[in-house]
C-alpha cells in the first residue's frame, strides 16, 4: 500500500489540487496604501500587519537569538509599524475611524509604553543590546540651583572677615609683625640721620603741616595773619553770602516763571532779553 506522501505526488492528486485552487488566487497586500480604494480591504491589511507585528514581538523576547537576529527583528517591527501608520492614514481618508487617535498604545511585555528615540522603538531583548541600554538609563536630576536670596542667608559678619580677630590668633601675629616693621623703619631712619651728620649736613626738621606755594589756588594760596602767623585758605572758590542770596532769588524766579508763565510768554521774555543784551 502506497504511503500518503506518494499519493500526494501522483499526477491525479496534483491535477485535483489545481482544480480546487482555480479561481482562488491568493491576494497580496499592496505595496502602497494609496493603491487601495476600498475601506474593508484597508481594514483587512491593517489587521494582517498587526498580526505580523505580534508574531515578531513574541520572537524578539528571546535573548538567545543573537545580537544580529535581534537587531534585524527590531528593524522589521519598526518597518511594519510605519506601514501600519500608512494604512491607518489611508483608512481615515476612506472615511474610516482614526486609529492613530483612538487606537491603543504600543506596550511591552511589562505593560509599559515602548520607549524609543525619534520614532524608532526597541522591543524585548533589543533594549539590552550594547549601546541601547544607555538610552533607557535616566540621567540623574541636577541639584536645584539656589536663588540669590538663599545665598545671602548664609552671609554674615564672619564672611567679610570681621570676626577674624575673635579667635585670638591673628591679632598677636599682626602686633608682632607691626613691631618688626616699626623697628626696621626706625633703624633705617637712624642710619640715614647718622650718614647726614657724618657728611656735615645740618639736620632740618620737616614741617608736615606746611603748604607748598604751588599747591595754593589762584586767589592767593596762603596769607599772613595780623600777628604774623601763617593763615591757610580753601583751595576751592567759596561763594560769598551776597552771591548765595542772588542765586536763591534767581532760582525762585525761575520756579515762579515755570509755574505761572506760559511757554509763549517765556519765549517772548527770552527774546526781549536777547535784544536788550541782558
Amino acid at each position: 500500500m502506497a504511503r500518503n506522501a506518494e499519493k500526494a505526488m501522483t499526477a491525479l492528486a496534483r491535477f485535483r489540487q489545481a482544480q480546487l485552487e482555480e479561481g482562488k488566487v491568493k491576494e497580496r497586500r499592496p505595496f502602497l496604501a494609496s493603491e487601495c480604494n476600498e475601506l474593508p480591504k484597508a481594514e483587512k491589511w491593517r489587521r494582517q500587519i498587526i498580526g505580523e507585528i505580534s508574531k515578531k514581538v513574541a520572537q524578539i523576547q528571546n535573548a538567545g537569538l543573537g545580537e544580529f537576529r535581534i537587531r534585524d527583528l527590531n528593524d522589521e517591527i519598526n518597518k511594519l509599524l510605519r506601514e501600519k501608520g500608512h494604512w491607518e492614514f489611508r483608512i481615515k481618508e476612506l472615511g474610516g475611524p482614526d486609529y492613530a487617535r483612538i487606537g491603543p498604545k504600543m506596550l511591552d511585555h511589562e505593560g509599559k509604553e515602548v520607549p524609543g528615540n525619534r520614532g524608532y522603538k526597541y522591543f524585548g531583548a533589543a533594549k539590552d543590546l550594547p549601546g541601547v541600554r544607555e538610552l533607557f538609563e535616566k540621567e540623574p536630576v541636577p541639584p536645584p540651583r539656589k536663588t540669590r536670596a538663599e545665598l545671602m542667608k548664609s552671609i554674615d559678619a564672619e564672611y567679610y572677615g570681621y570676626r577674624d580677630e575673635e579667635d585670638g590668633i591673628l591679632e598677636p601675629l599682626e602686633q608682632e609683625h607691626e613691631k618688626k616693621v616699626i623697628a626696621e623703619a626706625v633703624e633705617k631712619w637712624k642710619a640715614e640721620r647718622e650718614a647726614r651728620l657724618a657728611r656735615g649736613e645740618e639736620e632740618e626738621e620737616e614741617d608736615i603741616y606746611a603748604v607748598n606755594d604751588d599747591e595754593s589756588d589762584e586767589e592767593g594760596g596762603k596769607e599772613k595773619g595780623e600777628e604774623g602767623q601763617q593763615k591757610f585758605i580753601a583751595h576751592v572758590p567759596v561763594p560769598s553770602q551776597q552771591e548765595i542770596e542772588e542765586a536763591l532769588v534767581r532760582r525762585k524766579k525761575m520756579e515762579l516763571l515755570q509755574k505761572y508763565a506760559s511757554e509763549t510768554l517765556m519765549a517772548q521774555s527770552q527774546e526781549a532779553k536777547t535784544l536788550l543784551g541782558l
